[in-house]
């Protein structure tokens, strides 16, 4: 006899949150999880973290979806804990051991000397195991099966590596970085620098631009409210508006922004800078979508807003 399954009605709600993704669970799961509590038509989350790694996983819901581009972009902090003398096949402690070699006595200006060369504009090969897709299937598809995958290096930017601490066989680091940076790599490539190699034990994401200051909420604070009443939990969402922070803003008047929300064309008659993105928002400031600015004046609107189109 065929389980039933229970669903239940989803309906929009638009906004972010900030979760605290444990350890153990992949980036989807979170969201899918976080989706059900919130009763979402639509979610997504900003920059996947590894099953191994905790820390801030921004989840977008609903209309927030639309910026979740731009979050993935943004620069990130990471702590992260290294175990030195072993490599496996993922860089981290979840894969299978490829190789031990004997540590070293390190010093900390040992390794402090090592970091100049993995800070700044840097060239970076990726995991085999990543979620980075060639041919149009994830690398870590290929590499279950046992393909024979060769990565290029990829060009990151790393803006600053702090040394936390250093054991006879172990160190921590916290990192500063742009979009598309692995720390397993970089894990990994400091590890071949010492000679011994090395992969990652533990890894936190500690905050995305531009939410450095947010506090984040566990599933189990998620749960907790979810039984207090979708009111409850809608009430801790922070709007799309916070997500643009660092994105020009172009206010439209009242005409305007009507006829942006019908999807007419405009001309900015005023002298603006041409930009691949503005934020468009109406005369009290609430964000009506994105925008790309020519050098004529006349806006390209790439992404609107549902409430724009009843502005």
């Amino acid at each position: 006899m065929k389980k039933a399954q229970f669903t239940f009605a989803r309906h929009p709600v638009d906004g972010l949150i900030l979760l605290d993704k444990p350890r153990g669970m992949t980036s989807n799961q979170a969201l899918q999880k976080v989706r059900n509590l919130f009763r979402a038509e639509k979610a997504g989350h900003t920059g996947a973290l590894d099953p191994l790694a905790t820390g801030v996983l921004p989840i977008c819901l609903g209309e927030a979806t639309k910026v979740a581009g731009i979050l993935l972009g943004n620069d990130k902090a990471y702590e992260v804990s290294a175990a030195l003398g072993t490599t496996t096949d993922t860089d981290d402690a979840d894969g299978q051991v490829l190789r031990q070699r004997p540590t070293g006595r390190y010093s900390r200006e040992q390794l402090q000397a090592l970091l100049p060369q993995f800070t700044g504009d840097i060239l970076q090969v990726p995991p085999v195991y990543s979620a980075l897709k060639q041919g149009g299937e994830p690398m870590y598809l290929k590499a279950r099966r046992g393909d024979v995958i060769e990565l290029p290096a990829r060009p990151v930017r790393i803006h600053a590596i702090e040394l936390l601490a250093l054991e006879p066989d172990a160190f921590s680091l916290r990192v500063t970085c742009g979009s598309g940076t692995y720390i397993r790599s970089l894990v990994r490539d400091l590890g071949e620098a010492l000679g011994c190699g090395a992969h990652v034990t533990a890894l936190r994401r500690l905050w995305v631009e531009p939410f450095q200051t947010l506090p984040l909420w566990t599933l189990d604070g998620l749960q907790a409210l979810a039984e207090q009443g979708i009111p409850a939990l809608e009430g801790i969402l922070h709007p799309v508006a916070e997500a643009l922070v660092a994105v020009p803003r172009l206010i439209l008047d009242a005409d305007q922004a009507r006829r942006v929300g019908m999807g007419q064309k405009i001309r900015i008659p005023e002298p603006f800078a041409a930009s691949e993105r503005v934020q468009l928002c109406n005369e009290q400031g609430l964000p009506l979508g994105l925008a790309g600015i020519s050098v004529e004046g006349e806006l390209t609107v790439q992404r609107l807003f549902r409430w724009a189109a009843i502005n």
